[in-house]
This record gives C-alpha cells, sequence and structure tokens, in this order.
C-alpha cells in the first residue's frame, strides 16, 4: 500500500508517518522509485502499536524507539525480549533500601514466592521492576498499618498466575517473534486497565450479592 493508504487505513496523518519515520518508530517502506515507497500489514500493525503507546499509554518517543529496539531484538530469547520490552515501560520509583518498611517488605515478597514456588520469578528479582514494583506496594500497605494477611496474598498471586496463563496463551496465537512481542507490550498498555476495571466490577457485583443496595 502507498503512504496515503496506509493513513487512511490507520487513522493516522500522514505527516505523523513520517515522523514516525523520521524517529526510526516505524521502518521504511519498500521503494519503488525515488519519491514513492510501498507499505505493508506489518507497517499497519506497528504503526497501531506506536500510535496506542503515545496515546493511550502516554509514553514520550524516546521511550516506544526503547521499547520497540527491544521488541525486534532477534539476538534475546523470547522471556529476555518480552521482559526488556516491557521493563522499557514507565515503572514505579526505586524502593529506599535504608527504609525498614522496605527491608520488611523485601523479605515478605521474597517469601510469598518461596511459596508460590516461583522459582523464576527469584531468579529474576535484580533485575526486574516488577519485583521492585511489589515491594514499594507491600512497603506502603505495612506503613499505613493495613495488615492483610499472607495467605491473602498468595491467592490474589495464585488468581494472577492464572491471569499470566490466558495472556501468553493468546500471545503465542500469533505469528512472528515480533507480533508475539508486540501484542505482551498492548496487552500492558491495553488489558491492565480493562482488568482493573473487571476487577472493580466484580467488587461491586459481589457486594450487591452479598448486601443488596440497602
Amino acid at each position: 500500500m502507498r503512504l496515503s493508504e496506509l493513513s487512511e487505513r490507520s487513522g493516522v496523518s500522514i505527516a505523523t508517518i513520517k515522523y514516525y519515520l523520521r524517529e526510526g518508530l516505524l521502518r521504511p517502506g519498500r521503494q519503488l522509485n525515488a519519491t514513492t515507497a510501498e507499505y505493508d500489514e506489518e507497517h499497519l500493525r506497528r504503526l497501531r502499536l506506536v500510535r496506542a503507546m503515545i496515546q493511550v499509554g502516554r509514553l514520550p518517543v524516546a521511550t516506544v524507539r526503547e521499547v520497540l529496539g527491544h521488541v525486534d531484538d532477534d539476538s534475546l530469547g523470547r522471556t529476555i525480549r518480552l521482559g526488556a520490552a516491557l521493563w522499557a515501560l514507565p515503572q514505579v520509583p526505586e524502593p529506599d533500601e535504608e527504609d525498614e518498611y522496605v527491608q520488611a517488605a523485601h523479605r515478605e515478597v521474597d517469601m510469598l514466592l518461596e511459596t508460590l514456588g516461583w522459582s523464576n520469578s527469584q531468579a529474576l528479582v535484580t533485575i526486574s521492576p516488577s519485583y521492585r514494583s511489589l515491594v514499594v506496594a507491600v512497603a506502603a500497605l505495612r506503613r499505613l498499618g493495613y495488615d492483610w494477611p499472607p495467605e491473602l496474598v498468595v491467592n490474589y498471586a495464585k488468581l494472577m498466575h492464572e491471569a499470566a496463563v490466558l495472556d501468553l496463551d493468546f500471545v503465542e496465537t500469533h505469528p512472528s517473534e515480533a507480533e508475539k512481542v508486540e501484542t505482551a507490550v498492548a496487552g500492558a498498555i491495553f488489558v491492565e486497565p480493562v482488568l482493573q476495571a473487571l476487577h472493580r466490577l466484580a467488587q461491586e457485583e459481589e457486594s450487591a450479592r452479598r448486601y443488596g443496595f440497602e
């Protein structure tokens, strides 16, 4: 397809597509002559992802470029490739390792991973932003006096593992490695808000079932 058709099908203006091309967010099309290039379905798919990351995820262009660099890095294995792309997305600030609540949260989270048998997660603790995010969240709970029992957190973690199985089952329906990682990145931007909304709706539904509307 020509640039005008790519613009029409994606809903992205020609000027914006040219900007994405200049910034390296979209690979060049196949040159037909000095002034005309041809684009394909891969360009359309990538263009939609870029637009989603910038408009919905509100990511700066530099971050989008970094994420896409990991998506396209064929030298990485799938786990590291996927992790690197997701880890490049915005994360919580680094925890203060001198804080007593953070230190206690590290112990609690490590015990949680051991209880769950998530040995792969334990191997990634030194590099995973998700591990640090969990530590920060647990430390905040404890600092504010919310004493959620460990067995409750374990049950939540088991539910999240079921969600992760669904996530990766869906990711694996896509043919290429790049599409698999793109789908995971899109899921982090789009599906996480959906899951949060479903969680809250489920709470409302269960509350109404138990207590009615009085």
